[in-house]
């Protein structure tokens, strides 16, 4: 399912970024245990604009001296624009947990989607398999479908992001389906999300479930985080619904771009044609893939002192586009204000006047 979507992949080295962070928390599941533990984590991300990858891992201490460990990849691809902002996406998700004193499991879910995308909106429909598996039991399979929309309220940088998705499940015994929400923000130094989720089933009963997440960066590099709220049951794992909270510190591997100073790119006129120069240093060629035309590469023309040229005939208004530098590395320019594309990357902002 994966593969035509994969064969456009780039080299992401340009949209790298790692985290580590420390922290601790406490969990409460339905039957009212509850205990104290102390987590290590890492993410990765590698990002171009048809291909995402997610890693993640934690490592967690457990009541008795026990360590419970778990693991996560997600791959998400898409064709080039079809026309119309319509693309044809997939994705692939993997997770593992293991335990210090025996036990483990393992989920895979693959979702095959087509796609609506604008900067400021978004909406996907699709459907694909799910499997799951504990240790000593036979593994269950079920299949799903999934209807999302996303919005963001204008082009500036920050601006709140609301995340809706139905997704119809049906399980060896039974259908049921999960409905979601959530919100983002970004103002200064602090990242706000809140989330809001309902499992509807006749066969094993209606839950609900949400929470929030806070991120505080006290530098470039280092945030300080905090989370709260409870999650629905994992049935192809077998984890119960829980509640959870949690405090911590993570550190970056790359540092976080200042929203405020950023302003978009104002392109200058020759004629009839928009003109835009950006500054490459070391760079063997520069091309630009922009909505106008269904993000296919353009080349610029080399001016001389590292400088790049290009002249497109645009109507005016706000464009959206990325640099692909040297045919592998797809760059937004420094300085200049960016959007999520809708797929899971950042565009630039070009205004033409």
């Amino acid at each position: 399912m994966l593969l035509a979507a994969a064969a456009t992949w780039a080299p992401m080295a340009a949209q790298t970024n790692g985290s580590v962070g420390l922290g601790v928390g406490t969990v409460r599941d339905t039957g009212g245990a509850s205990f104290s533990t102390a987590t290590l984590s890492s993410t990765l991300r590698l990002a171009a604009p048809t291909i995402v990858a997610d890693f993640s891992g934690s490592a967690a201490s457990l009541p008795k001296s026990v360590w419970f460990g778990q693991g996560r990849a997600d791959l998400w691809a898409s064709t080039p624009s079809l026309g119309g902002g319509v693309r044809l996406g997939a994705e692939l998700t993997v997770a593992g947990t293991t335990r210090s004193d025996g036990g483990s499991t393992a989920a895979a879910h693959g979702v095959a989607e087509l796609l609506w995308a604008a900067p400021s909106w978004g909406l996907g429909i699709g459907a694909g398999p799910s499997t799951g598996a504990i240790s000593h039991e036979l593994p269950v399979n079920a299949f799903h479908g999934r209807a999302r929309a996303w919005w963001r309220r204008g082009d500036r940088p920050g601006a709140p992001e609301v995340q809706l998705a139905v997704e119809p499940t049906h399980f060896p015994d039974g259908w049921f389906t999960d409905a979601s929400i959530g919100a983002s923000l970004e103002r200064g130094p602090a990242v706000v999300s809140l989330w809001t989720a309902a499992r509807l089933s006749s066969a094993f009963g209606s839950k609900a479930a949400g929470g929030a997440f806070l991120q505080w960066f006290v530098a470039p590099r280092v945030s300080l985080e905090a989370a709260g709220g409870s999650y629905l049951p994992e049935p192809y794992q077998g984890f119960p619904r829980a509640g959870f909270a949690s405090v911590g510190v993570r550190l970056f591997s790359s540092p976080r771009t200042p929203r405020a100073p950023l302003t978009p790119l104002v392109a200058g006129m020759r004629g009839d044609s928009v003109v835009v120069r950006f500054r490459m240093p070391g760079a063997r060629s520069v091309a630009l893939a922009g909505d106008w035309n269904s993000w296919q590469p353009v080349a610029l023309r080399p001016l001389g002192e590292d400088v790049w040229e290009g002249a497109f005939a645009l109507r005016r208004g706000v464009h959206h586009f990325n640099l692909l530098v040297d045919g592998s590395d797809w760059v937004v320019p420094n300085g200049v204000a960016t959007v999520p594309d809708g797929l899971g990357g950042m565009a630039a902002v070009l205004i033409v006047p």
